[in-house]
C-alpha cells in the first residue's frame, strides 16, 4: 500500500516541571527537506532528532516543532559576586578620594554595570530526554497513520484512473479495421483523381500499402502501454516507497500514449488518446504526493 507525503502528527510529553507538545507536519517534496524548531536546551540533540525522523518518514517537506510549557526557565541567573566586589572596591576608593559619603548606595550603581549577572543554561537531563525521544517517536507514528490514510485515498483514485486508461485502450480495437479500410479507400480515391488507377500494378500497390500501414500499426504501442499499466499497479502494490518509481513508469505510459496519438490517423482514436492523456495528467498530479 502506498503512503502520502502529506501528514500531521502530534504527541505530548508530561514531565514533572514542564509539558512539551511535539508536532510534525509534512508536505510533498522531491527530496527530504527537514526543518526543526526546538528550544536551545535540546539543540545538542538536533542530529539525533533528524536521523530518527528521516529514517521513518523518508521524504517530504517536514517540520518538527516543540512547544514547551514550563514552570521554571531552562536558564539559571546568578549574581557574579566576584565582579560586584571588584566594582565595589573600585567605587569605595573613588569615593574616598573624592570625599563622598560612605553611606552612598553603591549597589544601585553597580548592578546595571556589565557582567554583574551571569546566565547559565540548565544541563539537559538524560532521563528527561529519553521521555522526550519516546514522545517524538509517538508523533512519528501518528503522522505515519495519517499518511497511510491519505495514501489509501490516493491509491483508490490512481488505480481507478489506470483502469480507465486500460478500458480506453481496449476500445481502440473496434476502430482499427475501420481505420485501415479508410486509409485504403483514401489512397485509391487519390489515385483515381490523379487518373492513375489503370496504370497501377495491383501487386506493387498492395506491397506499398502494406508498408504504409505497417508504419501506422499501433499493435506494438498497445502491448507496451498495457505492460506499463500492469507494471504500475504491480509496483503500487509491492513497493513501500513507490512514489519516484511510479513517476518513471508514468513517463513511459505518456510516451506510448503520445506515439499512439501520432499514429492514430483516425478521429475516434484521437478522441480516445485525448481521454487517456487527461487521465494521465490527473495521475501525475496525484503521484506528486505519493511517498
Amino acid at each position: 500500500m502506498i503512503q502520502s507525503m502529506t501528514g500531521y502528527g502530534k504527541a505530548i510529553c508530561e514531565l514533572p516541571s514542564k509539558k512539551i507538545s511535539i508536532e510534525i507536519k509534512s508536505l510533498n517534496s522531491k527530496q527530504l527537506d527537514l526543518n526543526t524548531r526546538i528550544p536551545n536546551l535540546y539543540r545538542e540533540k538536533d542530529i539525533e532528532i533528524r536521523n530518527t525522523v528521516a529514517s521513518r518518514l523518508v521524504r517530504g517537506k517536514i517540520d518538527v516543532s516543540f512547544y514547551v510549557e514550563a514552570a521554571t526557565s531552562d536558564k539559571i541567573t546568578k549574581i557574579n559576586e566576584t565582579v560586584i566586589k571588584d566594582y565595589h572596591g573600585q567605587l569605595q576608593k573613588i569615593a574616598s578620594d573624592l570625599n563622598i559619603e560612605s553611606s552612598t548606595d553603591f549597589l544601585k550603581i553597580i548592578m546595571p554595570l556589565p557582567d554583574t549577572v551571569k546566565v547559565e543554561a540548565v544541563a539537559l537531563d538524560e532521563t528527561e530526554w529519553k521521555a522526550i525521544m519516546n514522545t517524538i517517536k509517538e508523533a512519528i507514528s501518528d503522522i505515519e497513520s495519517f499518511r497511510t490514510q491519505e495514501g489509501s485515498a490516493l491509491e483508490k483514485d490512481i488505480k481507478s484512473r489506470i483502469s480507465t486508461i486500460g478500458s480506453l485502450l481496449e476500445e481502440t480495437t473496434q476502430f482499427e479495421e475501420e481505420r485501415i479500410n479508410k486509409i485504403k479507400t483514401r489512397i485509391r480515391e487519390n489515385l483515381e483523381e490523379a487518373g492513375q488507377k489503370h496504370k497501377v500494378d495491383e501487386n506493387r500497390f498492395e506491397q506499398e500499402l502494406i508498408y504504409y500501414l505497417e508504419k501506422l500499426d499501433v499493435t506494438e504501442e498497445k502491448v507496451r502501454l498495457q505492460n506499463h499499466l500492469d507494471y504500475f499497479i504491480e509496483t503500487m502494490d509491492s513497493t513501500e516507497f513507490a512514489g519516484k518509481k511510479l513517476g518513471f513508469i508514468t513517463q513511459e505510459i505518456g510516451r506510448e500514449i503520445n506515439t499512439l496519438g501520432s499514429k492514430a490517423n483516425n478521429v475516434n482514436l484521437q478522441k480516445i488518446v485525448i481521454q487517456m492523456k487527461d487521465e494521465l495528467e490527473k495521475i501525475k498530479e496525484q503521484n506528486l504526493n505519493v511517498l
